[in-house]
């Protein structure tokens, strides 16, 4: 074990150090080494540091360079190095955070951040959560905890008598409702075309001025931070005007929820702590290691009433247990490397790291528009909509940027058109970072 740790050791230095310079996209050499997986199962057992080998040098060539600082894809973060090593060390402890009794230390650190998150995230201070894969299923787990609520109101006990004959739900979302939230009501047995959409202003926000007459049947489904745009739905009146007709509002927030912990960008999430039930990732802009989301719900027995489960053999004590708040059982211990980035960084350094992304994702903008290209949203957080000219010339400047291995974005259509989507999410991107990928783009954009 000890040979094998040094090696790995040896070789997780060798890449972090040089995930900088190397390009973003792996080489059609690395690509085609794949195929040295490619063989049947060995009939004898292999030495652990040679299936080490085989994974780095065949694997390690063809990743993404996703913790680099030069990856702009799907809104995804970077890994902090305390996160990384607190999330290596609980691999080595190897923790079930199921319960107490399984990992003391597992629930202790879920207890302590799930506090300073809710405390920096601006959330009611008896609100409870949970630590689950990503934000769909932080989505599930919070609709989940709203069904239960409305449905109990009715006299209705879902958990034990399904949605056979249960009293009929009202969903209520915005045009740009993200596909998570929709493949959550699918899960939960509410519909996914059910829904009863309210139009979106230019940039994706929820025009709460055109919610239909809601009632205590209905969950409002609001966004904070548009996957798009970056844009946050206007809070403060969607929760007044459900609260008022007695009606939830869950807020899908994989992202955008951490704008209320950088003072430079709260006043977008005004009104964030008035909803019911909020989900949000850490593997995005907290910067902790995949996978990594997490559930807030107002009234945590709402959560638990939802999403626990009982058994003779399973224990149960006065305190919080993980399992009892999140729809797994057995389960690594997710806490451990958001409690690290979280005390690595403190308040300070976790809202000049969301500060530091917005400053980059303008300077992009700024930088494209100057150069003569359109750019097609507001940027207020960390997102950047760039057209190259019509819908063709984009997608091809898209792909050649790809190509290019200088850095790398995706494509998506908004409002009709084909945009190159700039999402600046990582704490390792440097202003370096920034300038020599917006020369990149506007380089290969030159050639096109």
């Amino acid at each position: 074990m000890k040979d094998l740790l040094t090696d790995f050791t040896a070789r997780a230095l060798r890449y972090t150090e040089g995930i900088g310079e190397r390009s973003v996209t792996p080489s059609p050499d690395a690509l085609q080494q794949l195929a040295q997986f490619d063989e049947a199962l060995p009939n004898a057992p292999t030495d652990a540091r040679e299936v080490l080998r085989r994974l780095d040098e065949f694997g390690s060539p063809a990743t993404m360079a996703i913790t680099g600082g030069r990856y702009f894809g799907f809104v995804t973060g970077g890994t902090l190095p305390a996160a990384l090593a607190a999330n290596l060390l609980a691999g080595v402890w190897d923790q079930n955070g199921a319960y107490r009794v399984m990992s003391p230390i597992a629930a202790k650190l879920e207890d302590v951040a799930l506090g300073w998150m809710i405390e920096l995230l601006g959330l009611p201070p008896g609100a409870g959560g949970g630590f689950v894969t990503g934000a769909t299923m932080g989505n599930l787990a919070g609709l989940a905890a709203a069904r239960h609520a409305l449905l109990r109101r009715q006299g209705w006990r879902v958990e034990e008598d399904g949605l056979f004959g249960a009293p009929s739900l009202r969903i209520v979302v915005g045009d740009e409702v993200h596909a998570s939230v929709l493949n959550a009501l699918q899960l939960l047995g509410l519909g996914r075309e059910r829904i009863e959409r309210v139009p979106a202003d230019g940039q994706g926000r929820l025009r709460a001025e055109l919610l239909p007459q809601l009632d205590a049947q209905t969950i409002v489904c609001a966004q904070a931070g548009n996957v798009n745009t970056g844009a946050l739905d206007p809070l403060t009146e969607i929760c007044s005007a459900a609260h008022a007709a007695g009606a939830w509002v869950h807020v899908d927030g994989a992202f955008g929820l951490w704008a209320a912990a950088c003072p430079a960008r709260a006043h977008l999430a005004a009104g964030l702590g008035e909803a019911d039930s909020w989900a949000t990732d850490g593997h995005k802009w907290l910067n902790v290691p995949y996978d990594s989301g997490l559930v807030f719900v107002r009234n945590p027995d709402d959560l638990r009433a939802a999403v626990s489960v009982t058994a003779a053999y399973l224990p149960t004590t006065g305190e919080r247990e993980p399992s009892h708040f999140i729809p797994e059982m057995s389960r690594r211990a997710r806490g451990v490397e958001i409690w690290a980035a979280l005390r690595s960084l403190g308040r300070q350094g976790l809202a000049e790291l969301i500060e530091r992304c917005c400053q980059h994702a303008t300077r992009f903008a700024d930088g494209l528009r100057a150069a003569g290209y359109e750019v097609l949203n507001d940027v207020v957080l960390n997102q950047v909509l760039v057209s190259f000219g019509n819908d063709d010339a984009t997608r091809r400047v898209i792909a050649a940027v790809q190509a290019d291995g200088t850095c790398w974005c995706g494509g998506t259509i908004w409002q009709g058109r084909a945009a190159m989507r700039i999402s600046v999410s990582s704490w390792r991107t440097t202003e370096d970072d920034v300038e020599r990928s917006l020369a990149a783009m506007l380089r290969v954009a030159k050639t096109i």
